[in-house]
């Protein structure tokens, strides 16, 4: 039977390519190691770094296949030759191509006695090459062996290091190397693999296994075909299942995440915890759980900041649990699922070794129902979006209905102070008359000049005593006098807050919640200054993005062209001068004048 082919040779191997066409995955290595065998320009010496089982070790064996073909150097072995057959993946190997395992032959002594073979000529091939996988593993003792002989090799050598760790192999060996980093396959790339090779040998597999195969492979191309191994050995008629690889793979069932999102959308702890009860139930490691449920925080939240995440390939997941993770980031607010990541990742730390995880996860259960029982930055970003989502239609309301009666008030006050103010005029046709002067004893000696004593009517400043009382409507006028004249002071923005927060919640209606506790300070050289009880928040409004956010509604509530901007300070600091009032202290003199004439 095919499936029981399939035991005797693995996956991995029966898949690894044979030329650089063949590597999936790491063009940014195979096209310029192809364009320098095409122009015939051979490095003695290189350097494959990167994750274990994303091909350094195939490469550097199709690195000698295209070097040592009969057509060679070339990027594309003929196959046909006796060095390319003997270099195929599953060829016998050619006796000038040697592997070695640094992991267990990377002392002095073995250094040495690869030196010393390594002076000989190829027997049958053009190049004489040394592949020394693990290469971190060799000591320093035997990297000084090799040293001299990879500064200056003969013309025929040729050495591949292949390491993990590319840090710990001497920097004098590595400074004569060409290094090419390796690295693991993106999730749309491995599922192509996966789909080409299933397609090879005839199995069908449920949508949903796919990503439990490619996670559990980590993007390793080899460790994933080795899970996909183990699951097409236990197939059915040539079917792997979703519930077989999930118990397979000790995965997390996709509908337990769902009960934990779902009760977390919901603040539903009886249902968070019924969820963790299933999962311990199910046999499931709660440690693992946690895992999967933090990789589900993941996938939100890339579904929030990019609706097309799917069609890109960065989250991967069939297309029934597609729309269920649409339905739950709709749901979920992005400061809330920052949140909630950043405490299961804490929570992963705690679990590490831990006797009873179950006991820890529930703790981490109990935290993620909890945002004020921290006072990190992501707490107190949750609290404000709550706030923000449970007040989205009462705030603007509120908002609108005192925008709107506010004008009615102010627009009644001055009807009414402009028509006291013609009553005041009211006394100038009275110097016709002048009775008052007329008791006076020296204007009785003058009737007639009864219109000189015109100055006396400078007393209109007497009427200007009624006036100061409107210095409450008086700042209404002051932002459209200072706009067309000069920079608006803070008595102005304070004037039009109310209409600068309105701006300010169409560009941003987190910037407009975090302003319900600041106060205008001062305007220092077209900077506006807020002081705010809370110094975090202070601290949120200065940032750029929420400087940017009121400059640009102060330049729309104020009409001032000229340059804005806005930082916070906490409002414990000392407080200025308020400059509000500027009106009180000339009133205060003038009332004291007369007593001084008096």
């Amino acid at each position: 039977m095919r499936l029981g082919n399939l035991l005797t040779v693995a996956l991995y191997r029966k898949y690894r390519p044979a030329t650089f066409a063949e590597v999936v995955g790491q063009e940014h290595v195979t096209d310029p190691l192809c364009t320098a065998l095409a122009a015939n320009r051979i490095n003695h010496a290189y350097l494959f770094s990167g994750p274990r089982g994303c091909g350094k070790t195939s490469s550097a064996r199709i690195l000698a296949r295209s070097l040592n073909c009969e057509q060679g150097p070339t990027p594309t072995p003929c196959g046909v030759c006796d060095s390319c057959v003997a270099l195929a993946p599953n060829g016998p190997g050619n006796v000038d191509v040697v592997e070695l395992d640094a992991a267990s032959h990377g002392g002095v002594d073995d250094t040495r006695e690869l030196r010393d073979r390594a002076f000989y000529a190829p027997a049958q091939s053009r190049y004489r090459i040394f592949i020394v996988d693990e290469a971190h593993m060799v000591t320093t003792a035997g990297f000084n062996a090799l040293l001299k002989i990879v500064e200056e090799p003969p013309e025929h050598l040729i050495f591949v290091f292949a390491t993990t760790e590319p840090e710990k192999v001497l920097p004098t060996i590595r400074s004569r190397t060409h290094h090419y980093p390796f690295r693991l396959l993106a999730p749309r790339t491995m599922r192509s693999l996966i789909e080409r090779i299933l397609a090879s040998e005839d199995v069908q597999v449920d949508d949903a296994v796919f990503p439990l195969v490619i996670r559990a492979g980590g993007g390793s191309p080899r460790d994933t075909l080795s899970v996909l191994d183990q699951l097409l050995a236990g197939a059915e008629d040539n079917r792997v299942h979703y519930q077989r690889a999930l118990a397979l793979l000790g995965a997390t069932d996709v509908a337990l995440i769902d009960d934990a999102v779902d009760a977390l959308a919901a603040g539903d702890a009886a249902a968070l915890f019924g969820a963790v009860e299933s999962v311990i139930d199910a046999g499931h490691d709660p440690r693992r759980f946690a895992v999967d449920l933090l990789e589900r925080f993941r996938d939100l939240i890339v579904l929030q900041a990019v609706p097309d995440a799917a069609a890109r390939g960065v989250v991967d997941a069939p297309d029934d649990v597609l729309e269920r993770m649409r339905d739950q980031a709709a749901r979920v607010g992005p400061a809330t699922l920052a949140r909630y990541a950043e405490v299961v990742h804490a929570g992963l730390g705690e679990m590490r070794g831990a006797t009873a995880p179950r006991l820890l996860l529930e703790v981490v259960c109990a935290r993620l129902l909890l945002p004020s029982a921290s006072d990190t930055e992501a707490a107190l970003l949750q609290r404000i979006e709550r706030i923000e989502t449970r007040m989205e239609i009462s705030i603007p309301a509120a908002e609108a209905a005192m925008g709107a009666a506010a004008p009615a008030p102010a627009g009644r006050q001055f009807v009414r102070k402009t028509q006291a103010q013609p009553p005041a005029p009211e006394p100038k046709p009275d110097p016709v008359a002048k009775p008052e002067p007329v008791a006076r004893p020296e204007p009785v000696a003058k009737p007639e000049p009864v219109a000189r004593p015109e100055p006396v009517a400078k007393p209109a400043p007497v009427p200007e005593p009624t006036v100061p009382p409107p210095p409450a409507t008086e700042p209404a006028a002051p932002p459209a006098a200072s706009a067309a004249g000069g920079e608006p002071g803070a008595a102005a923005v304070r004037s039009m807050w109310s209409t600068v927060r309105e701006k300010v919640r169409q560009r941003s209606r987190t910037t407009e919640v975090m302003l319900a506790g600041a106060i205008v300070r001062a305007v220092e050289n077209n900077t506006l200054i807020l002081g705010h009880e809370s110094a975090p928040l202070a601290k949120r409004l200065s940032e750029q993005r929420n400087a940017d956010v009121i400059r640009d509604a102060l330049k729309d509530a104020l009409g001032w062209t000229g340059g804005w901007s806005a930082r916070s300070v906490p409002a414990s600091r000392p407080r200025r001068p308020s400059r509000h009032r500027p009106s009180r202290p000339p009133i205060r003199s003038r009332r004291c004048a007369p007593k001084r004439t008096a």
